[in-house]
Order: structure tokens, then C-alpha cells, then sequence
């Protein structure tokens, strides 16, 4: 039998959308002589439909559109996700359906809840062993835990977070002996590395349960946060079969195999691994395909960027010109720029910049505009940077030329555009209605944060201004590290519209920066990785830098990964870090220990009130996402005394 998964690239109940994927992929496997197709997990309304899945319309709705693809099944049985609602509770659902008929539903019976995924707000697992009956128009099919059969081959069901239970739990072990293939539709998120895992996953179970196993997952950036990588795999006894190239810029990736079950094939002696994963590349494919999905589905002209010449923003400008370079690579030009939607005039809708559009009508004209250097940008893939990308660099006296310089080579090279200002009289326009409101001179020895804030906070509506003019998304540049500290300025570095690096720890952004200087060749990179990262906030005889301010960015990552991801208590996130570092002085560690967690707690408003971000590690800091965290709290006063 021919067997085939596919990912598709939904949009939460955009029905007309997503049927079109369906189709798309229906007609693709057809056309290749597939036999039997399995879609992702709830691929008919998509995934992220959140508290809509408590709804009885949603599910109702999406039966009712099932019935859609229908006469699509013609001579082929088709694998749909879909939510089904009985007595006021909410299933996951695979419907199985062939020759125009539906055959029944295969529930979900495990449900992800942790890290980004809160399932069980939404869902009720299935039991195991059980069955009933789903009505529709007059018509009743079976749902529960049922298997099927298509032209002699028997098939049952895991549906993505039943396959990461233990072996002698999950739906695959009761299925031993009762069918030749197990399905797999799924909607597992995208983190750096996570592939590696999941292929393990895949090929020990078709070797453990003596089985083919067919796996199709999502794709894109499906509904602003999270990311999936649109895997396929089939594997059979411990033999992959098959894997496509992950993250693609397509709405429909499928991929096919020939399986003869008829004949016998010997388990695998062990599961050959994969290549070590590229971290550095993996998190480049996804960034890239997580802002084109953005800039698409909120139906945007392009992106502004605060250019400050440092690692956070000189990152972001690289991610956008990487999401040119590698959609463009995939598609083709002219389908990339239809794609986007960004290039059809006609097609031109405004922004909704939110409280962002607010600060917009207060905005003071922006003074010492440069008009943009670059013109007239040399190749077609810069062209097209040159329309989506317009940077900014807004200096004051605190600003360095190394920074200056860094951020317009940085543009020049990618062809974006790019304007130089300075914020001078804003901020001492701000500064002077103070002093003269409370009658006294603000310094820098009484004021310190609040006149770094204010040159920050300046920055945010010229900036939003220029990006709602243009009908864009303002990029916002904050990292993870700076997230979990505070080590921003709400209202000013922060204002935006998408934060696509706020997943990522500072430590592995300069990282990445050297990678790409190196391994892609953007030399411009050169100045900013020559430099000490710093918010150019103090006055230049300062010499202000953010690990002065903070602590090294390597140690504030440990700490954070160990208190969060690891979930540990102050004390025994020190006792780790002294067993770990012998060559640092505990006092030290322990002042370090000390600041993270008061700055952590008292930051947590701040966290509430990013722009939209990316999961792209294994874990992130967004409330919203990954991690809550009360807003209010003890901020581990007693434990962090009892240091």
C-alpha cells in the first residue's frame, strides 16, 4: 500500500482556508497514487482555537465542514483532526474517511499539559476501550478507541501526546497483534533539537510494537506563538522509511512510502541515529518561517525595526533578510511575494497597532531624519528586503559611533532601508517638564534609571509612528535573558508588535550572530560582534554594558534554567551553581543567586505585557505560553534569607 502523511500550514477556524490545504493535499496524494492519508491533528479548525474548543458551535461547526471533504475521499482513505463535542465535553478526534463516507472517530486519550500546552483546559481524554456514537444530519458514526481497515490492512491510532506516554500505557500497546499500522496525526511544537527526539520516538515504537508507523505533523506558524516543523515520518520495525526537510515554506508538504505488508521485514538491530542537529540552523529555519507565517496571516505590509546597532535588534534584521533568502529559495520569487501578500497594493489593510497606535497620536515629530541610504539595492533578493524592512536608528548623546556604524552596514547589506535620527530634544523636552513640575534638577546620581528610561520610552512612538504609517509590524528586539530580569523599559524597547527573539537567551544570540557572520556570510556582523553588549543609556564615560549591570549572561541563563525549567529552590540553585563552578567565589554566586530572583519576581508585569513571541527552545519565560508566575508574590523573601 501506498501510505503518505502531510503537514498543512492552518489558520485557527479560517474554514475556507483550511479546506483548501485539505484539498491541496487530497489532490497532491492522489495524483502520486497514495492509497491512505493521514492530516494533522486537528487540521480541519487547527490547533491554537483555545477556549473556542469549549464552544459547542466550534465542534459543531466542524463537523458540519467535514462533511465537506466528503466527496474529496473519492477512492482514497483520508485521516482528518477535528474536535467533537458530546454532552458539554470536547474530544480530539481523528475522522477516518473513504470513498466519500465517513468510518468513525479516534479519540485522543492522553492529553499534553505542560510546558506550552494546556490540553486538558480544553479536552477530556478518552478511555481506553471504549465506544459511542457521534450524530450528524441524520447520520451516526462510532467514535472512541476503534481501529479500521482499508484494502486488507489494519490500522489504529496515537494521536501525538499518546505516543510520549510510557510504552506499557499508551494506545500502541494495547493495539500489539491487532493491526499493521499505527497512525499518528499530531500537532507537537517546534523547539530547537526536538526532532532528534521525536524521530527516536517514531522509530522505537514501530520496532517495539512490530508495526509501521506513520506520522504527519503540523506546519507554520499557525497562530502567532508557536511553531511546528511540519515533520513526516513512516518507519517500519526500527527502518525509517521516510523524512522530509522540516520547516517548510509550503502550505502542503506531503511525502509518500511504498509498504508491502504482505511481506515479512526484519526488525532492526538498533535505530540509526540522525546527524547531530544544527541548533544554529534549526532555530534560523524556524525564525524564518515564523515571520513569514506572521507577516501573512496578520495580513501586514512588511516590518520596522528599531536598529540600535546591538546584538538583539542586529539579530532580528538578519531574521527578516534570512526569511527573504530562504522563502525565496524555496518558492521562487513570485510565489514568495504572492505568498507574503505584501506586494499586492490592493491588498493593503491597516495594522491594528493597539495601545501601540494610542502612543502613535502623541508621537512628536521626529527630528534629523537621514533619507535612506541604500536606494537602490543591488540583487533581487535585497529588492525585496528593501520593501519588507525599514530600520531606524534613533542615537542621543549617549550613543557610540561603533553602534551607529554597525547598524547602518548591517542594513546596507541586506538592502533594507534606513533612517538615522536623534532623540535629543524629546527627551529633554520630557526631562525638563519634570524638573520644572517638581521644582528640581533630575542627575544621574539621584536619577539613574529613570533618565535611561526615558531615552528608551522616547524611542517608542516615532518608531511605532513609522511602522503604522507603512501599515507594518513594528519588531520588538527584547531576549529571554533581559525577560527574566527586567532589563528593559515598558512602553520603550519593548513596544511592538511581534518579539521574535524573546524565546532565546542573550548568551546564545551572540552566538548565533558569530554563526551567521561565519557560516552565511553577513560580514557586517562583524562590528556588532565585536562589541560588549550595552543598552547606551549612561553617559559614554560610563562604559555601561549589560553584564556590568546584570551578571554574565552565561551565569544568568544557568540560573534561570535551573529555577524554571528544573524547578528548584534558591538554595539549591546556589548548591548547584558552587558544585559547578568551583572557580567562582560562592559570595559571589550568591549575591548573583540573590539578584536574579528579587529582579525576577518584581518583573513579572513586564513579562505580562510583551509582544507576541516565539517558543523556540525547549522552554521560554512567556506567561502566556511556557511559564505563570503570579504578577503579586512573596518574592522569595524567606528563601532567598535563608541563603
Amino acid at each position: 500500500m501506498r501510505i503518505a502523511g502531510a503537514a498543512l500550514n492552518q489558520i485557527p477556524f479560517d474554514w475556507a482556508h483550511n479546506i483548501q490545504n485539505i484539498s491541496a493535499a487530497i489532490t497532491q496524494a492522489k495524483a502520486e497514487g497514495v492509497e491512505l492519508l493521514c492530516l494533522p491533528e486537528l487540521c480541519l479548525t487547527g490547533y491554537n482555537c483555545e477556549d473556542l474548543f469549549l464552544s459547542d458551535w466550534l465542534p459543531a461547526a466542524a463537523l458540519a465542514q467535514l462533511q465537506k471533504i466528503r466527496p474529496l475521499t473519492e477512492g482514497i482513505c483520508v485521516v482528518v483532526g477535528l474536535p467533537v463535542r458530546l454532552a458539554h465535553r470536547t474530544y480530539n478526534t481523528a475522522a477516518v474517511l473513504r470513498d466519500g463516507q465517513i468510518l468513525g472517530f479516534a479519540a485522543k486519550q492522553f492529553l499534553a499539559n505542560d510546558g506550552v500546552h494546556y490540553e486538558t483546559r480544553f479536552f477530556v481524554p478518552w478511555v481506553a476501550g471504549e465506544t459511542t456514537t457521534v450524530e450528524h444530519a441524520g447520520e451516526s458514526w462510532p467514535l472512541g478507541d476503534l481501529t479500521f481497515e482499508h484494502r486488507g490492512v489494519r490500522f489504529g491510532f496515537e494521536i501525538c501526546e499518546d505516543a510520549w506516554r510510557p510504552d506499557d500505557v499508551r494506545p500502541a500497546c494495547r493495539l500489539v497483534g491487532k493491526v499493521d499500522l499505527i497512525i499518528n496525526p499530531s500537532a507537537s511544537h517546534f523547539a530547537m533539537s526536538k526532532t532528534d527526539v521525536r524521530y527516536k520516538l517514531v522509530l522505537n515504537a514501530s520496532r517495539k510494537f512490530t508495526c509501521t508507523y506513520l506520522y504527519a505533523n503540523l506546519l507554520g506558524n499557525e497562530a502567532g506563538r508557536t511553531i511546528y516543523d511540519g515533520e513526516i515520518l513512516i518507519a517500519r520495525n526500527g527502518h525509517l522509511l521516510k523524512r522530509n526537510q522540516l520547516l517548510s515554506f509550503k502550505e502542503v508538504d506531503m511525502e509518500w512510502a511504498d509498504v508491502d505488508f504482505g511481506q515479512p521485514l526484519a526488525m532492526a538491530d538498533t535505530i540509526v541515529p540522525l546527524p547531530e542537529p544544527d541548533e544554529y540552523r534549526e532555530l534560523n529555519q524556524a525564525m524564518s518561517l515564523g515571520l513569514f507565517d506572521y507577516l501573512r496571516k496578520a495580513r501586514s505590509r512588511g516590518f520596522v525595526l528599531s536598529l540600535s546597532g546591538g546584538a538583539d535588534s542586529c539579530f532580528c534584521a538578519v531574521g527578516v533578510a534570512e526569511m527573504v533568502r530562504l522563502g525565496v529559495e524555496e518558492l521562487g520569487e513570485e510565489e514568495f511575494k504572492r505568498r507574503s501578500g505584501a506586494f499586492d497594493e490592493a491588498k493593503a489593510v491597516t495594522v491594528q497597532a493597539g495601545a501601540g497606535g494610542a502612543a502613535v497620536q502623541q508621537a512628536s515629530d521626529v527630528n534629523n531624519a537621514a533619507a535612506p541610504e541604500n536606494q537602490k539595492p543591488a540583487t533581487p533578493n535585497q529588492q525585496l528586503v528593501n520593501h519588507l524592512l525599514t530600520c531606524a536608528y534613533q542615537g542621543t548623546v549617549n550613543s557610540s559611533d561603533d553602534t551607529l556604524n554597525s547598524a547602518r552596514e548591517l542594513a546596507d547589506s541586506i538592502g533594507a532601508r534606513f533612517f538615522d535620527w536623534t532623540i535629543d530634544d524629546e527627551v529633554a523636552g520630557y526631562v525638563g517638564k519634570i524638573e520644572h513640575a517638581l521644582g528640581r534638577e533630575l542627575t544621574w546620581q539621584t536619577d539613574d534609571l529613570a533618565l535611561q528610561n526615558i531615552q528608551a520610552r522616547v524611542r517608542a512612538p516615532g518608531i511605532w509612528l513609522l511602522a503604522n504609517v507603512q501599515n507594518c509590524l513594528l519588531i520588538t528586539t527584547s531576549n529571554r535573558s533581559e525577560a527574566s530580569v527586567g532589563y528593559c523599559t515598558m512602553d520603550g524597547d519593548t513596544a511592538g508588535s511581534i518579539s521574535p527573539i524573546a524565546g532565546v537567551d542573550k548568551d546564545f544570540v551572540k552566538k548565533w550572530l558569530r554563526w551567521a557572520e561565519a557560516s552565511l556570510g553577513y560580514e557586517a556582523l562583524r562590528h556588532v560582534n565585536a562589541l560588549q553588549p550595552t543598552a547606551e543609556l549612561r553617559p559614554l564615560a560610563d562604559k555601561q554594558t549589560d553584564e556590568r549591570d546584570l551578571m554574565p549572561y552565561a551565569l544568568l541563563n544557568r540560573i534561570e534554567r535551573l529555577a524554571f525549567y528544573d524547578r528548584l529552590a534558591p538554595a539549591a540553585v546556589l548548591a548547584q551553581l558552587v558544585a559547578e563552578e568551583p572557580s567562582h567565589d560562592p559570595e559571589q554566586l550568591r549575591a548573583y543567586v540573590n539578584r536574579f530572583y528579587q529582579l525576577w519576581s518584581r518583573n513579572q508585569w513586564k513579562r505580562e505585557r510583551y509582544a507576541p513571541s516565539f517558543h523556540l527552545d525547549d522552554y521560554n519565560v512567556d506567561p502566556r505560553s511556557w511559564l505563570r508566575f503570579p504578577i503579586l508574590s512573596g518574592g522569595f523573601g524567606e528563601e532567598l534569607a535563608g541563603l
